[in-house]
């Protein structure tokens, strides 16, 4: 997209020097999902401190609970946060972190926006992602770099390129909210499995010594038993 409408000027697609970024961190709501929390919080962490070491401000709209404790405990810049979401996310809940970063970005207060959720692979596997939304970052096919796009926009260029791209970082916001749903059911899923089989085998091993112990004290009892009756 960033390459079909380069010629458009929107503060979506500038790049600028970068004195503050800001990120949506996707977080659930519970814990009991193995490292799937500690995971991200590490990649957040090591993100931001690149970024502070080099003397840019970092602000964090957080969604789930788990990240608004967290950053509540260890220090952090929560200028937005929404939790309680739920199974069921729905957009309307989102839009006001969504509002209060895109009105910084629109006002100069940053100058990066990115995402920070766990990427769905499948059940066994999610992935920690730290994904750049605007300035919307440029495409690398080098096919769209040498083609001619001849669009006509109507009411106005500028006007619907920003209420697109408005609803694309919306969209995007929601998508890494609900992929990281899907990351926390299955890792929770995953997680409890293993709990209930490390439960499983504890139990036959305590069994076993529990049988062990019992055996012992019935045949030293016996033992008594004969060792008396031999002495009378």
């Amino acid at each position: 997209m960033h390459t079909v409408i380069w010629n458009i000027s929107t503060l979506y697609l500038e790049d600028r020097d970068v004195n503050a970024w800001a990120t949506w961190w996707c977080r659930p709501d519970r814990g009991l999902c193995g490292g799937l929390n500690i995971n991200l919080f590490k990649k957040l962490l090591a993100e931001m401190k690149t970024w502070t070491d080099k003397g840019v401000q970092c602000d964090l709209a957080m969604i789930g609970s788990k990240g608004v404790s967290f950053f509540n405990s260890v220090g952090g810049n929560v200028v937005a946060q929404v939790t309680g979401m739920g199974d069921n996310p729905s957009l309307s809940e989102l839009i006001g972190p969504v509002k209060v970063m895109l009105q910084a970005y629109d006002e100069g207060r940053l100058d990066k926006l990115y995402i920070v959720s766990n990427k769905f692979i499948n059940t066994m596997s999610q992935v920690p992602t730290i994904s750049q939304l605007l300035p919307l970052p440029a495409s690398d096919d080098d096919d769209l770099k040498h083609k001619s796009w001849d669009y006509l926009y109507e009411p106005d260029p500028k006007a619907l390129l920003d209420t697109l791209l408005r609803r694309y970082v919306e969209s995007q916001v929601y998508q890494g909210v609900v992929e990281n749903l899907a990351s926390e059911q299955a890792a929770r899923m995953v997680a409890m499995k293993a709990a209930t089989d490390n439960g499983g085998s504890l139990i036959k091993e305590l069994q076993l010594v529990y049988n062990k112990a019992r055996q012992a004290s019935i045949t030293q009892e016996l033992t008594e038993i004969v060792s008396g009756a031999a002495a009378v």
